[in-house]
């Protein structure tokens, strides 16, 4: 059995989609969704979360999210064709369009899932840059997910110019940090938010 919770055509900005799992956070940024990777196109370094590059700048692109019981044979007909891999952060995992504007509930359990994204047309669609309502589509995009153990992510299949180029984009960032050096700087984020609302608390008090 496949399920397809997203399957037609969005409309990006700014060349991105998102996968967001964790209902406290907005996402990752680039550097920070690409961190140590060797593929530019499904930032995954940050836990819970997925960054998705698209060809096209501003327009509708055709995109399909696919979830399998198992790895599903790849389509030679797709292009650019990287993998990674994914953990829920929540029982709620959804497609994301920028700056949150429609998502999409993926229907995703919280355990480890690989993750294969694959492009067509990107070349075509960077260059137009944007698509107009009336113009044809350009590129199109297959996100599917399976159930498998975390492996390293990888690029199966470089054809777009495009592509390359956020490959090599990602190649150049530095690793990700550990999960002990996320904690203490999570706890240092936590510690600075008490001792500013202790401080905002003082401060009210000398005001009454």
């Amino acid at each position: 059995m496949v399920y397809r919770p997203v399957e037609g055509e969005l409309h990006v900005h700014y060349g991105q989609i998102y996968v967001e799992s964790d209902p406290d956070s907005f996402g990752p940024d680039l550097a920070e969704a690409f961190a140590g990777q060797s593929g530019g196109l499904c930032g995954a370094a940050v836990p819970g979360a997925l960054w998705l590059t698209t060809g096209l700048h501003t327009g509708d692109v055709g995109f399909t999210v696919e979830v399998h019981g198992q790895a599903p044979p790849m389509d030679t007909a797709w292009e650019d064709v990287v993998e990674a891999s994914f953990r829920p952060g929540s029982a709620s995992s959804a497609l994301v369009l920028w700056a949150g504007e429609v998502s999409w509930e993926l229907g995703l359990e919280e355990t480890d899932y690989r993750v294969r994204y694959c492009a067509k047309g990107m070349d075509q669609a960077s260059q137009q840059e944007t698509r107009l309502d009336h113009e044809p589509q350009l590129d199109c995009y297959l996100l599917q997910f399976w159930p498998a153990p975390p492996a390293p992510d990888r690029v199966l299949r470089q054809t777009s110019a495009i592509a390359a180029y956020w490959h090599d984009h990602a190649r150049k960032q530095p690793p990700p940090p550990t999960p002990t050096e996320r904690a203490e700087a999570e706890r240092l984020a936590r510690l600075a938010q008490d001792q500013a609302e202790e401080g905002r608390g003082l401060a009210d008090e000398r005001g009454q």
